[in-house]
């Protein structure tokens, strides 16, 4: 058995090019405010790649890009402002912030209807209690859209994450407790990993170690779902040795090119969503 390559690239395309159609017969463009605060140069690459997938179905961006030195009282008050403003639709922050920063109250000053991130505690909730959210957190919305390429039925699928994170891990877990699967968190404290892993019909890697997943891992014919993006030797790769497990799996997610495109894909669906959710008629 050779696994089948889940093509987040391909999926992305087709998403992106639903989404330009849409916003094509739109009075205007919706628009996304992206603050940045800082020179991180993964922040700035991610940013950079956000703006350009954008422009490419005709989304506006506007970024508002702060001092590494910036204060909590300046950026919260940038967000008030981009709140009030009825011509901006979705608001990003990108993280990680600069230290002195406060992640958690400059996310809270996001109007939920604007939090195209999904990371608002009123989004987390809802979603926490199987209600309709504003929005879902793009990674793991791209991740559940790609499993169900391969997999459409959930129901009784054992799912094993390894990373309990509050942008990937966490939301996972309940978008996938909501579709009625048996749902395992690992993080790193985990006490014999692969006794679970090899359980899993569905694993997904989203814990930032480089090729950490083998064949050895696996229960043969699982579903593999590569969050980490590394790079180890002059190459990028995943969480999950990729060369390793093709053997085993049934299906997989390349890196690059797999959960990365969704990702992008994911957070431009939202903002049409939000400019929609804001301009339903009276």
């Amino acid at each position: 058995m050779t696994a089948q390559i889940i093509d987040g690239r391909l999926i992305a395309a087709q998403i992106r090019d639903s989404l330009k159609q849409q916003i094509s017969a739109l009075p205007r463009a919706p628009k996304l405010a992206i603050i940045l605060a800082g020179n991180d140069y993964s922040s700035l690459i991610y940013v950079r790649n956000k703006q350009k997938a954008a422009a490419q179905i005709g989304l506006e961006t506007q970024l508002f890009h702060l001092e590494e030195t910036t204060s909590e009282s300046d950026l919260l008050q940038l967000i008030d402002q981009c709140n009030a403003d009825s011509q901006i639709n979705g608001i990003i922050v990108q993280l990680p912030l600069p230290e002195h920063l406060n992640t958690h109250r400059i996310i809270n000053r996001i109007l939920p209807q604007k939090d195209v991130d999904g990371f608002h505690p009123y989004n987390t909730g809802m979603l926490q209690n199987n209600e309709k959210p504003y929005f879902i957190a793009a990674t793991p919305l791209g991740i559940m859209t790609l499993v169900k390429s391969v997999c459409p039925i959930l129901s009784g699928k054992n799912v094993v994450i390894i990373g309990a994170s509050l942008i990937v891990g966490r939301p996972l877990a309940t978008l996938m407790l909501n579709q009625e699967c048996t749902v395992t968190i690992t993080h790193i404290h985990t006490q014999n990993i692969k006794e679970l892993t090899r359980k899993a019909d569905i694993l997904v890697a989203a814990c930032g170690v480089a090729e950490l997943v083998k064949r050895d891992w696996l229960k043969p014919g699982a579903i593999l779902i590569d969050v980490g993006i590394n790079r180890q030797n002059d190459k990028i790769c995943g969480d999950i040795d990729f060369d390793d497990v093709l053997s085993t799996a049934s299906a997989i997610t390349p890196v690059p090119g797999g959960v990365g495109p969704m990702t992008i894909a994911m957070l431009l669906k939202n903002t049409l969503d939000a400019y929609f959710l804001q301009n339903k008629p009276l």
